[in-house]
């Protein structure tokens, strides 16, 4: 059993597109998160946290290996990374530090194809010892090749429920404009819906590692990520006689096509699906104090980006708004002091990269990751005085106060609800290194001034140039 004297254990669990405010140390939002909160009365809630880019597969590939965005060898989804495999957070963990390095869900997700039929495709390659790996949500109905042997596919189709579920996913169609707006409950029971299925696999992997050794895991839910499917108990969490309510999107008055008790509905079954992983979270937390090691991990929770979920008009991730770069962080376990509150700080998930190592007792080496270790400390001596994201043409600078971004279209000409912004990324994303740094200059520069402007509807560049310049010297 790790103690702190040498090696802790390390519990990551990574969402998949949960707003930085949809936890329940945020009042204005009515979401059940108690065991979330229990991390943070135990360790530290980072407010102002961001992640490195607001897509999958370049988030987690900032996460892996250490790097920003432009340098972290995934700018896209697809294909091989580029990074260095032998230094990735999973291998030097594992090499390096003797770790038993575990993950299921959506760990290491876009980095290769095929997660192969017990979900084992090539994990010791990227640095696992065990796992079991799957795709995300629409994945697991989608017929190419890659899915076809998907590992909880043939957990659906094992207990005769695949058929089901893919009707159920034929219904909701991720092609549709509007299908975040099905909000209608699966018929799967609680125990085969993904992300309780994938949980349940992330328990065995720490039941089964080895005495002897520390262990880290990552437990990559799908959730909440769109379609806003919830199972029948799931869906009554936040309706019936104790229906409850959500604000809207903001700003006021930003068309996206739906009336408010769409977004409503939405946001309920949006709420379940995290309320649903907080309850799995619980049930990490009272395992890990049962095996005795509870004091002994280092337990993070945080998420791969956000989700736009109607503010501004805009659904899914891919913009600079702080709905979609913006992630709940939180850290609890040794050695670190527990504030019962908040750390406005800024701060980036990429900087876990750096935080996990030198809790294994390894320097980090030449990576763009910076530890957290001296703000878990409760020194803010050492914080970053921005931190940054981007994706494809655009590029963002954010000092927990004002927010600088560069080559970025607020106000495409087409924007499909379905997409979010991914045709404006995808359509640069064609673009060479040059051309790409040419639109950042010719595009107009956006700062926001979150003191004063929240919602992040007014753009202040013109009147803040000392800002601009200091902002724009960290892109």
């Amino acid at each position: 059993m790790a103690t702190v004297d040498d090696q802790p254990n390390v519990l990551l669990f990574l969402t998949d597109q949960q707003r930085p405010d949809w936890v329940g140390m945020h009042p204005e939002i009515p979401v059940r998160t108690p065991n979330i909160e229990r991390l943070a009365e135990r360790g530290v809630d980072f407010s102002n946290a961001v992640c490195p880019s607001p897509l999958c597969g370049p988030s987690r590939a900032c996460l892996a290996s250490g790097m920003e965005y432009e340098n972290c060898g995934m700018q896209s989804h697809g294909g091989e990374p580029t990074f260095d495999r032998d230094r990735t957070l999973y291998s030097r963990l594992r090499d390096d530090a003797g770790y038993h390095v575990m993950g299921c869900g959506k760990v290491l997700d876009k980095f290769y194809g095929r997660r192969g039929p017990n979900g084992r495709h090539r994990i010791e390659e990227f640095g696992l010892s065990d796992g079991v790996r799957n795709r995300g949500k629409w994945a697991s109905t989608n017929p190419v090749a890659d899915n076809r042997d998907h590992v909880y596919r043939r957990a659906l189709a094992e207990a005769d429920r695949f058929e089901d579920h893919e009707r159920d996913y034929d219904l909701r169609d991720a092609t549709r404009r509007d299908h975040f707006a099905a909000t209608f409950p699966t018929s799967l029971p609680d125990d085969l819906y993904c992300d309780s299925w994938l949980a349940q696999n992330g328990i065995d992997l720490i039941d089964d590692a080895p005495e002897e050794k520390p262990w880290f895991l990552e437990v990559s839910f799908v959730g909440p990520h769109d379609p806003m499917d919830v199972t029948r108990e799931m869906f009554e969490w936040y309706r019936g006689d104790d229906s409850v309510e959500f604000p809207g999107p903001a700003p006021v008055g930003a068309d996206d096509g739906f009336d408010g008790r769409t977004h409503n509905e939405i946001r309920r079954n949006y709420a379940a699906i995290v309320e649903n992983i907080d309850r799995w979270v619980g049930r990490y937390l009272d395992r890990l104090e049962q095996r005795g090691e509870l004091e002994d991990t280092l337990v993070i929770f945080t998420s791969d980006h956000g989700e736009m979920l109607g503010d501004h008009g805009r659904w899914k991730k891919h913009s600079p708004y702080q709905s979609s770069v913006g992630v709940p962080l939180v850290t609890a376990g040794p050695g670190i002091e527990s504030r019962s509150g908040r750390c406005d700080e800024p701060v980036t998930t990429l900087d876990l990269y750096a935080t996990i190592l030198e809790y294994a007792g390894l320097d980090s080496g030449e990576v763009d990751s910076r530890s957290l270790g001296p703000l878990l400390r409760a020194d803010a001596s050492t914080r970053r005085e921005c931190v940054r994201s981007g994706l494809g043409p655009w590029r963002m600078a954010f000092d927990g106060r004002y927010k600088l971004v560069t080559g970025y279209d607020p106000s495409p000409s087409e924007y499909d609800l379905s997409l979010g912004d991914k045709e404006q990324v995808a359509e640069f994303h064609a673009l060479d290194d040059e051309k790409q740094r040419t639109l950042r200059e010719e595009r107009e520069d956006i700062l926001f001034d979150h003191a004063t402007d929240p919602n992040e509807t007014q753009n202040v560049a013109d009147s803040n140039p000392d800002v601009v310049e200091r902002l724009k010297a960290h892109l």
